[in-house]
């Protein structure tokens, strides 16, 4: 029975190292897309134009109150039906099809966006008034403020949130699962069934995860020292 466990534990290698690749895919660029949009709901949450306002709030309390698992399952399945209604209103013909892969990037990075719109918020309004009154003063374009001042003073107390949210991104990678999308997690299900050795199996799925995880942890922990270089440290 053990050689037999070890023996399909071998076959499913390669399929598990490409699912744990696809995860990883996944989440990085979901975290890429997700990091552009909650610099622009950080940056409309403080805008003074009222009506911008309400839509970054409206955008980030809604999808935070929403489950992942049933933003996923609406856009998989109702968000070609809604594609294929705007076009054929649109005059253009042509049935749309969405793949895994875009939905799980772009649910995930719609919600990535949610949270990191209240972690630049919060980390932006953490940068003492001064140096942006000192940057207005001195006739800092838009860009250069943002670049020199609002950046490298958000980062150090924005990467702590972010170093979370990653973690908690990967994790959620599993829910694309329920599509049968062939990451990680739907491939130790595959391996699981099949073999019946399911105990291996999803512990060599949480090994991995966890390898992920603390390599993670790593990259985070030298980045924040990087950031954070100069600064006082507490003894």
């Amino acid at each position: 029975m053990t050689a037999m466990t070890s023996e399909g534990l071998i076959d499913w290698a390669g399929p598990i190292l490409g699912g744990a690749l696809t995860t990883v895919q996944i989440a990085v660029l979901a975290y890429a897309i997700g990091l552009l949009l909650g610099l622009l709901g950080a940056g409309a949450k403080l805008s003074p134009w009222a009506p911008l306002r309400s839509l970054a709030t409206a955008y980030s309390t809604l999808i935070r109150a929403v489950p992942e698992l049933l933003l996923i399952i609406l856009l998989y399945y109702a968000g070609a039906q809604a594609l294929d209604s705007l076009l054929a209103y649109l005059g253009m013909a042509g049935a749309v099809q969405i793949t895994g892969f875009a939905t799980a990037v772009g649910v995930l990075a719609f919600v990535q966006g949610a949270y990191m719109t209240e972690v630049f918020r919060g980390a932006i309004l953490a940068i003492p008034r001064g140096q942006l009154e000192a940057a207005d003063a001195f006739g800092f374009s838009r860009w250069a403020r943002f670049h020199r001042i609002v950046l490298q003073g958000m980062l150090p107390n924005a990467l702590p949130g972010m170093s979370n949210l990653w973690l908690i991104l990967i994790k959620d990678t599993a829910l694309i699962s329920v599509i049968g999308f062939n990451e990680l997690f739907f491939t130790i299900q595959q391996a699981a069934a099949s073999s019946r050795a399911y105990f291996l199996f999803y512990a060599a799925a949480g090994v991995i995860y966890l390898l992920i995880t603390l390599s993670s942890t790593a990259l985070f922990t030298r980045l924040e020292r990087y950031v954070r270089r100069g600064q006082p440290t507490e003894a």
